[in-house]
């Protein structure tokens, strides 16, 4: 698996693989994807500046985002990479004015930033659950706020293609082994559903992309024997790609999704409806019969 999760992450990979979007589908526009050192995030951004938009990325580690940029610029896009942590109001605040002082507009975001650690639940210290909820629910909201304020505030950007595209989790069947961002990103759901209906008037959809099991470099933080169980995870028995994961982001957020709003796309190859992912491997109550 690990020579597959280099491929497919790998920028080159996914700046050359095949996409059902025509290229200039976001020229003249500005997107912000947050969490774009990595995974998703990463190749969210990528296909956005693909496909012709302004792009403003942001995350904690300035290295990664300088390479992200730099491949960017390499292949003609234009790009701000701001480092960020979206726990910090005045950070955001800071990414935000950054962005509009540099393109002058925004047309949509991705909030992908975020993260947690396998464990059974039970042993969750106070410190683990809340650094998660913090970053995963916390900081979640604050980009989706203050983009909603950016719009109202500067009246810029593309009525009903002012776009907020969450990332979350599948929470209909309950992840074991990451009940706190299974919380958390319930949470932004029921945010988002809300918040879908209060921003309508500004023109602005809220929607999120709920993707299953994906080829990301954070599967290698799981123990090995969860890893042994991921084919089980879905009935297409594998990962998705970040690129599968990205075009959700893409079409929720282009014209396409322009009459979506409180929505969740889940991308998970089926795995709401059958499969298990046992995230900090199967107790064994749990275990599987010979």
């Amino acid at each position: 698996m690990t020579t597959d999760i280099d491929t497919l992450n790998d920028p080159e990979t996914l700046w050359s693989a095949d996409t059902v979007y025509r290229p200039d589908l976001f020229r003249g526009r500005v997107a912000l994807v947050s969490g774009a050192g990595s995974g998703i995030g990463r190749a969210a951004a990528l296909l956005f500046a693909r496909l012709g938009a302004q792009l403003v990325i942001c995350g904690r580690t300035a290295e990664k985002l300088d390479r992200l940029a730099a491949f960017v610029a390499a292949k003609g896009g234009e790009v701000l990479a701001v480092p960020t942590d979206v726990r910090q109001p005045e950070q955001v605040d800071a990414l935000f004015s950054r962005a509009h002082e540099r393109f002058g507009r925004l047309d949509c975001t991705v909030n992908n930033a975020g993260g947690q650690f396998p464990q059974p639940a039970i042993d969750f210290t106070p410190k683990g659950w809340n650094a998660v909820i913090n970053n995963n629910l916390n900081g979640t909201w604050l980009m989706m706020q203050r983009a909603a304020q950016y719009w109202r505030d500067h009246g810029v950007g593309s009525d009903w293609l002012r776009s907020i595209c969450n990332i979350v989790v599948v929470t209909e069947r309950g992840m074991p082994g990451v009940a706190h961002t299974v919380a958390a990103r319930a949470g932004i759901i029921g945010a988002s559903r809300t918040v879908a209906v209060e921003w309508a008037p500004l023109g602005i959809r809220v929607n999120c992309v709920a993707p299953g099991l994906t080829a990301t470099e954070g599967l290698r933080v799981y123990p090995p024997e969860a890893q042994r169980e991921f084919p089980l995870a879905n009935p297409m028995k594998r990962p998705g790609t970040p690129l599968e994961i990205a075009e959700g982001c893409l079409y929720l957020s282009a014209a396409s999704g322009r009459f979506i709003t409180g929505e969740v796309l889940t991308i998970d190859g089926g795995g709401k409806l059958w499969g298990e992912l046992w995230t900090a491997g199967r107790p064994d109550y749990y275990q599987l019969p010979e």
